[in-house]
């Protein structure tokens, strides 16, 4: 295709440089808010020569004018220029003289405008030329003033944020500098500002802590050095460094530190690491070694796995497996220990809404509390008491042990959560269960002669503070004062209320979700203690950490290593206590049974409430028998009576009673 003849005619257009580039789109983008006319000023080259030669800013001469780069705008340039983002500087590097500057440099130097003809603006603002006398206020040696006619006069800004007020000194290149540096200092001094606040509210809302605490090796004193935020690195490498120390202390100790400062360094990191208090982190840290005491803060952080517990009234754990696996669910046996525990690991389907759920195929039960009704081991037919049975998972084991025969007392103090108790009754369908809503501690007086007594005690839950943290900060030395004395009336109450001449039964399991020894061995060193007639006995169970015979100078009975503690560390279990005691003889006169009539008609425990045991008592072979306070009962009247009883219903069956020999029973 050949070139046109408009081509020909006019020519190519002149090519582009940067500066011409940028000057357009600066117009571009300047011109398309708003559009105004302005005067048309022309300058001619003859008033340019005009003007006396002076010196630039570089020491040389301009001839005929004076041009130099501290140029102040007009008011309608102005508007202009600075409608750009970032000021342009115009800089002179040489002498320039009119002589030398052509048409096409003239243009340039004066964004793009001639010097013969009009300077020419974009469509939407018209054209601007620069007349010789308006020329002269341009610079600073003029000493004329032009006004301009456009009332809105836009002053300079450096930035889009800039107010206003802040905005009142002229931009020239003289000044730049100085203003530059202004607005850095000013910057600078906000950000000193915005740190100081920073800083001001991390101190008020405690976020700065003692991360930083060290032991002075002179003087064994903490320096501390407050930070914004813990570093958890640095710590859990300071504890693990503190655990290989104390594992060999003679051997790795620093010279002059001591090993009570080790302690005291790696329980703080501790609080501050896993978020214990100070108090119940002693605590615990003194039940174990460094090492295992660390393995067993660590395990508190994690989750136990989730089991369920075959229900064996309505299925086998072999054909509930494969259903749950046919919907997805990846489980396995949860130990050799156990016969109807199923550990889950994975679960496409809600475990607690699925169809063999609702029909009670399961329970989603811990796998430690299987372990009391394990060393429980109730017996078909039995009669058993469960004192603290909600929400059922023991106690639906039980009935589920017993094949739904004998008799299971489930009781309960909450009656909101005897309510879930029923549910799960009900759901998992226990045939053979009474629930009842008393406080334990009525038991002897409300019903007794049970074969098997289960309390699983309220504690103050130091084993399951991976289900609830809040364990770590919520528990005081006031609870681990009312707990045991609580725990103490409830197991009291737990042997009296069974019957030692069971044949099958006389056995008291007490058990707690607790792991320290305030709840556990003093609980049971206690109960020892006021009732010779029980003895602690093996809880068949076949793994678990034996019981302490001593703790901190205090020594306990020698059959108390037949108790059991299991930590999550160790069996990945709960953390739980489980002992077993054999009633051997009733209960002595005058001994305690833990109630007694309190003020007001309430029921009271304490070291007062003593009660006798009122079953009878064999005294050379035969029964003390007491004189009864209405008079007792006269033997020939009431054969009488039984009689005619025996007459009546006879007859009722159509038998005749001379026929029947004289003492059969009707039945």
């Amino acid at each position: 295709m050949g070139v046109g003849r408009r081509m020909k005619k006019q020519g190519p257009p002149p090519l582009l440089n940067d500066s011409q580039i940028s000057s357009i789109k600066k117009r571009k983008a300047a011109g398309l808010e708003n559009s105004f006319s302005e005067k048309k000023r022309k300058v001619s080259r003859d008033s340019l020569k005009s003007l006396p030669a002076k010196k630039a800013v570089n020491g040389s001469e301009i001839h005929g004018s004076k041009y130099s780069p501290n140029v102040s705008l007009s008011n309608s340039r102005k508007k202009q220029a600075f409608k750009s983002k970032k000021p342009t500087r115009i800089r002179s590097e040489e002498a320039i003289s009119v002589d030398d500057i052509s048409d096409d440099d003239a243009a340039d130097l004066f964004n793009g405008a001639s010097t013969e003809r009009e300077i020419s603006r974009n469509d939407a603002e018209g054209d601007l030329s620069l007349d010789g006398d308006d020329l002269q206020d341009d610079f600073l040696d003029s000493g004329t003033s032009v006004v301009d006619s456009d009332p809105e006069h836009e002053v300079a800004r450096f930035s889009d944020d800039e107010t206003d007020s802040n905005a009142e000194e002229k931009l020239t290149a003289a000044n730049i500098e100085g203003l530059s540096r202004k607005l850095e200092s000013a910057q600078e001094e906000e950000e000193a500002e915005a740190q100081l606040e920073l800083e001001e509210a991390a101190l008020q809302t405690n976020i700065v802590d003692d991360l930083a605490d060290t032991l002075d090796a002179e003087t064994g004193t903490k320096t501390s050095r407050p930070q914004l935020a813990p570093d958890l690195q640095l710590l859990r490498a300071r504890m693990t460094d503190i655990v290989r120390v104390l594992d060999n202390f003679s051997a790795r100790q620093e010279t002059g530190r001591s090993r009570s400062s080790y302690i005291s360094q790696l329980i703080s990191d501790i609080c501050l690491y896993y978020g214990y208090s100070n108090f119940l982190a002693e605590k615990l840290f003194d039940l174990f070694s460094p090492s295992e005491a660390f393995a067993f803060f660590e395990s508190n952080e994690t989750p136990r796995p989730m089991v369920i517990r075959t229900n064996t009234l309505r299925t086998s754990r072999r054909s509930l497996a494969q259903s749950l696996i046919n919907r997805g669910v990846t489980l396995e046996p949860v130990g050799k220990w156990s016969k109807v525990g199923l550990q889950v690991f994975e679960s496409q389907v809600p475990l607690g809404a699925t169809p063999e759920y609702l029909a009670g195929q399961y329970i989603l039960q811990a796998a430690s509390s299987f372990l009391p009704v394990m060393a429980l081991a109730p017996h078909e037919g039995e009669r058993i008491l469960d004192m603290a049975a909600a929400p059922g998972g023991k106690t639906t084991y039980m009935a589920a042990l017993m094949k739904n025969t004998g008799c299971i007392f489930a009781n309960d103090s909450n009656k909101a959560r005897a309510k879930g108790l029923i549910g799960n009754i009900h759901r998992l369908g226990a045939k053979n269960t009474i629930v009842c809503n008393h406080d334990a501690r009525e038991f002897p007086k409300v019903i007794g002669g049970f074969d098997r007594v289960l309390l699983d005690a309220p504690c103050s839950g130091t084993g399951v503070i991976a289900k609830d943290p809040s364990v770590k900060t919520n528990k005081t030395e006031k609870d681990f004062m009312r707990l045991p004395h609580l725990q103490k009336q409830l197991l009291l109450a737990a042997i009296d209320s069974v019957d030692h001449s069971s044949k099958t039964g006389g056995y008291v399991v007490y058990s707690t979700c607790s792991v320290t020894v305030e709840e556990n061995e003093q609980v049971v060193q206690y109960a020892l203690s006021k009732r010779p007639n029980v003895r602690l006995v093996e809880t068949g169970l076949s793994f678990g950490v034996e019981g302490f015979k001593s703790y901190k100078g205090k020594q306990f009975d020698s059959r108390m290593m037949m108790t059991r503690r299991y930590y999550p560390h160790k069996y990945n279990v709960d953390g739980f206590f489980v002992s077993k005691f054999k009633k051997i003889g009733p209960s002595p006169r005058g001994t305690l049974v833990g109630i007694q009539d309190g003020p007001n008609g309430v029921v009271g425990h304490g070291p007062d409430s003593e009660t006798e045991d009122k079953r009878p008592v064999e005294v050379d072979g035969r029964l003390e028998e007491e004189e009864d306070a209405f008079g007792g009962f006269d033997d020939e009247e009431d054969e009488k009576y039984i009689e005619r009883r025996r007459r009546s219903w006879f007859r009722r069956k159509g038998i005749n009673p001379k026929a029947v020999r004289r003492g059969d029973h009707p039945g």
